[in-house]
């Protein structure tokens, strides 16, 4: 059977493995033909209110009933956002306001609150509809009219200022991707997947889908372990995980509680990470803990499919080294491009671009961000080519791999030199007692302010990058936080912090 459609990586692995566990939560396991059934009366629900290709919105806990309700708007030719039931009413209403959905699922503990933001859209409950059989023939129907180009789902990203923007992906990206990730990782039934990511971030989708596709078993890692080490440890060693697939934030709270290499976890193999930069301290921290295990760093953002570049890590880095981004993935090609819209030259910085299967078809409902995001190739004037432009500086290294610099609006004019805000933060990064930092520019006070966590105070760590940064490039403000305020996707908040400067 040819994969087409993302159900049909879900249909073959419930004929294979009908008994076996695809997804666990706090609460229950889940096996394949389980999934399917499940799935399938949700999307007969769905197909029987004549919904084909509509915004189907999932209110729940994360939970596998919410990787079932994305099966099931899938199986009803409709796609899915997930909203988080911990999301701010005001994230909320901006998301319903773009989507406008055509339905929401919830179950009966959140329906008051899926009540509160419905307005005239429609609310179904989950155990609900899992009362009710579901219709072969309905399901066929619907399935002959779905394409490979059609939406499986939009996910919403906050951006810079806040505003959440609805980043389409079709059918075909996600195969796409998925067919990608599991060549180059050896993905198999064998793989036992320890999930971090909420399933409103895209890191989401490498586990969700890479467990559909090669009948693996995905166990969600409840959201408080990331705080009790010993918990955590104990639970991928309990699970017998073998593949993570996290932020790097998550392995930097791990390192910088000096909990990794604490807690034995035999199984673990493949540790991934992808969202934000890897600092190479807590990253050595790992890799001296766990030496046999694959690494690799996983560029990309959302309006790519999650992924774009990657780079297997296989060779030593000292604490202040950054790592690379690697190489663009198969079927992907890099554009990267200087101010003049022209290929950089030898170690030339610029700004990422891709092209490929992997781009989003744009921001839902959102036609003004959308052209100014994806825009004609300009190195192709012959006929209609879209690229991404991602915002993000790189430039290559003398061994041709990507090698991340700083976002577009990262990059400052400072006392008259252009400097990259990022170079600054690799350099804090690798001073010893530092455990997070960010830094911000105040445009109105002209200062490069340095945000900062850790058993250090501010001099220390001036002192310390005296001899690794221009003067011109030591920050003029220091800020040391109790917390690093961490957003929704794990990542640091560069909103939140910008309203402290």
């Amino acid at each position: 059977m040819s994969v087409r459609l993302v159900t049909d990586y879900l249909d073959l692995s419930a004929e294979k493995y009908p008994e076996k566990i695809a997804f666990a939560d706090a609460n229950r396991e889940i096996t394949f033909s389980e999934v399917k059934i499940e799935a399938q009366k949700i999307a007969t629900e769905l197909a029987g209110m004549k919904f084909f290709k509509q915004p189907v919105v999932i209110y729940l806990d994360k939970s596998v009933e919410v990787l079932v309700s994305f099966m099931g708007a899938a199986y009803s030719g409709n796609f899915y956002t997930p909203i988080d039931t911990g999301m701010p009413a005001t994230r909320i209403e901006k998301i319903m306001e773009t989507l406008n959905p055509a339905v929401i699922i919830t179950d009966s503990a959140h329906l008051e609150a899926a009540k509160a933001f419905s307005g005239s859209t429609p609310v179904l409950l989950y155990e609900d509809m899992q009362k009710k059989d579901s219709d072969k023939y309905l399901l066929e129907a619907a399935k002959a009219k779905i394409l490979d180009t059609d939406i499986l789902y939009v996910l919403f990203t906050s951006g810079s200022t806040g505003t959440p923007k609805g980043v389409i992906i079709s059918q075909k990206s996600c195969i796409d991707y998925a067919e990608w990730v599991t060549k180059t990782f050896d993905i198999s039934s064998e793989t036992v997947f320890g999930e971090q990511a909420p399933f409103y971030f895209d890191n989401s989708i490498l586990d969700i889908y890479q467990t559909l596709k090669n009948s693996a078993t995905m166990y969600i890692i409840p959201q408080k372990f990331f705080m009790l080490p010993k918990q955590l440890f104990e639970f991928l060693a309990e699970k017998k995980v073998n593949t993570i697939f996290w932020v790097p934030s998550a392995l930097c709270i791990m390192a910088n509680l000096k909990a990794v290499g604490k807690f034995p976890v035999p199984t673990l193999k493949k540790v991934l990470f992808c969202g934000e930069v890897m600092p190479n301290k807590q990253l050595n921290a790992w890799r001296k803990a766990f030496p046999d295990c694959l690494y690799a760093n996983l560029y990309g953002p959302t309006e790519i499919t999650d992924v774009c570049a990657y780079y297997i890590v296989d060779r030593k880095f000292s604490d202040d080294e950054s790592l690379p981004i690697g190489f663009a993935c198969e079927n992907t090609e890099i554009l990267v491009l200087n101010d003049k819209n022209e290929p950089v030259q030898g170690d030339e910085k610029g700004e990422l671009c891709v092209r490929g299967i992997c781009l989003s078809y744009g921001y839902y409902n959102n036609p003004e961000k959308t052209q100014a995001a994806f825009v004609q190739n300009p190195l192709n004037p012959f006929y209609p080519e879209t690229i991404y432009r991602t915002g993000d500086i790189v430039h290559y290294n003398e061994r041709h791999e990507l090698m991340y610099d700083c976002r577009k609006d990262f990059q400052i004019k400072h006392m008259g030199h252009r400097i990259e805000l990022g170079e600054i933060e690799t350099a804090i990064s690798a001073v010893e007692g530092v455990e997070q930092n960010c830094c911000l520019y105040d445009t109105e006070h002209s200062k490069i302010v340095m945000f900062f966590t850790g058993s250090i105070e501010a001099q220390q760590i001036i002192d310390a990058i005296k001899n690794t940064v221009p003067e011109y490039m030591i920050p003029n403000k220091k800020i040391k936080l109790d917390k690093m305020p961490i957003n929704l996707n794990g990542k640091i908040d560069r909103v939140e912090l910008k309203k402290m400067l």
